[in-house]
């Protein structure tokens, strides 16, 4: 069977190790990033007439691994060069196996209060990260990993990180693109995940372009009947600048975030024809960026001690506003808040919360869009384990309510145990399309219970058993799918995962 590459790199890690420690061999690991932002107008050849300059950043990624006998010289170098932008920030689950690129940067030390000889001082610390890498911030609610995924998310950006006076002030930036192709005219920006074929209206699978994104499937049917959020990915942003500010006071902390992503502007469009089938779609080739704005403040603290009587109170609240336009081009005026308590005592931890992402009124439409999408943030751990909502599955147009109750029982260093209550509901009216009459769904959308035991086997190694119950309405049936009566509205899920972090340096006596 033949080895991916990824298990022979890590195979060499370890023999040149293994080898430099019972030798007299020269061992070297090296390792390199560079990023190359460039602006085409005419590279390679002449442009056209009214053709626009092409603006793209690239970047090469390099581990050098060397080893050195007197009867042998030994070299590997593993090379990864990709274009800003050109991997969407999460694959899909339809993209099956891949062995891809998850993080690599470089973070610059630009200025340190500890470091003598470095001379800048206006900040206590300050640095600038380039290249692929991971945002995680606060809760993971807006902007996480999304680690619950296999694939996890990572973006490839640049991140200036300051520190002063205890407040944390980082600004990110990233313009994505989808080649460094010479002859490329133009930033226009096709969200990766496309798919590369798809049925027509007749029923034939064609091939799509690279600049189109279907909308519609057999039958001119939508792909989807309820719209994905950014967590679903079927548009990457053209371009993201964000501020995150923060500091703790005591026992409180605050958080600001201020994130615009900027969506490359589509035309509708059309493949094939009437007598041999047609596929509707958004062709990506037309001036300009539909721009959204996300911004607001998390509060989050502690009361009291371990040894009180009561134990501690922890305690979160927070409220996020959207502005601007959708990436459709449709004016938005959304908003998202919330707050929670977890009270813990000894062993035991438990305590409510309630947050509302608001949605589109369908009952009474006023022509903007009011449906707060969470950007990029962690849905799995906020909106319920079976991932019914701001996922790759889709969310309901009206919004969302969740009243929730969490609890957590640690019985020793290695074993803990969760279980989580939710009651979903819809934060805004949604019109029945099946009722003639023109009525409206009820709120209530469902309940779910979420059990989870975890526990460590060993320094290295987890494990992890769950499960989930829903207890799904009609209005939860047709909120994601546009029917009613036709699917079981009792849903199970469980899991079994193990975990396993070696630590390739890590030394002990082994009996």
């Amino acid at each position: 069977m033949k080895k991916p590459l990824h298990v022979k790199c890590i195979g060499a890690v370890l023999l040149l190790f293994a080898l430099s420690k019972t030798t007299h061999a020269q061992l070297s690991l090296q390792g390199q990033l560079r990023t190359r932002t460039e602006i085409r107008d005419g590279a390679g050849n002449l442009p056209t007439t009214g053709a626009k300059p092409a603006a793209f950043t690239s970047q090469r990624t390099s581990l050098i691994f060397g080893y050195r006998w007197d009867r042998l010289t030994f070299g590997v170098n593993v090379r990864d060069v990709r274009v800003w932008g050109q991997d969407a920030a999460s694959i899909n689950n339809t993209d099956g196996s891949r062995l891809f690129l998850h993080e690599a940067w470089a973070e610059i030390i630009l200025a340190n209060s500890t470091d003598t000889t470095l001379k800048f001082r206006a900040f206590d610390n300050l640095s600038l990260k380039v290249g692929r890498q991971e945002l995680v911030y606060d809760d993971v609610r807006l902007l996480g990993n999304l680690d619950w995924l296999q694939q996890g998310r990572r973006f490839d950006m640049a991140l200036l990180k300051g520190m002063k006076n205890g407040w944390q002030i980082d600004l990110g930036v990233a313009f994505n693109q989808n080649s460094d192709a010479f002859g490329r005219a133009g930033t226009f920006y096709t969200a990766a995940n496309a798919p590369a074929t798809v049925a027509n209206s007749k029923g034939a699978f064609v091939s799509i372009p690279t600049d189109f994104i279907p909308t519609s499937g057999k039958g001119g049917a939508p792909l989807l009947a309820s719209p994905l959020s950014t967590n679903g990915q079927n548009q990457m942003f053209k371009s993201m600048q964000m501020l995150y500010v923060s500091r703790k006071f005591g026992q409180t902390k605050f958080s600001g975030l201020f994130f615009k992503d900027d969506f490359q502007k589509y035309r509708i469009d059309s493949l094939g024809s009437a007598a041999n089938g047609v596929v509707y779609g958004r062709r990506y080739d037309v001036e300009g960026v539909n721009s959204r704005l996300t911004y607001g403040a998390m509060l989050t603290g502690l009361i009291g001690h371990a040894s009180a009587k009561l134990g501690t109170i922890a305690w979160q609240a927070f409220g996020y506003r959207q502005g601007g336009r959708n990436r459709d081009g449709q004016h938005l005026n959304a908003y998202h808040y919330g707050a929670n308590i977890l009270i813990q005592k000894s062993k035991l931890s438990f305590g409510p919360g309630y947050e509302v992402l608001s949605g589109n009124n369908t009952v009474s439409p006023d022509g903007k869009d009011h449906r707060f999408d969470p950007l990029y943030g962690t849905p799995h751990k906020h909106w319920g384990y079976m991932d019914y909502f701001y996922v790759g599955t889709g969310a309901p147009t009206g919004g969302l309510t969740n009243a929730f109750f969490k609890t957590k029982y640690v019985a020793n260093a290695n074993l803990y145990f969760t279980f989580d209550i939710h009651h979903f509901a819809l934060a805004n009216d949604m019109k029945n399309g099946l009722d003639a009459a023109g009525g409206k769904i009820s709120r209530p959308l469902g309940n779910e219970f979420d059990f989870i035991l975890n526990y460590n086997l060993n320094p290295f190694t987890n494990a992890e058993l769950g499960y989930s119950y829903l207890k799904g309405s009609n209005s939860l049936e047709y909120a994601k799918l546009g029917t009613m009566d036709q699917t079981k509205h009792h849903a199970h899920w469980a899991y079994l995962m193990l975990t396993v972090r070696p630590d390739f340096l890590y030394a002990k006596v082994v009996k």
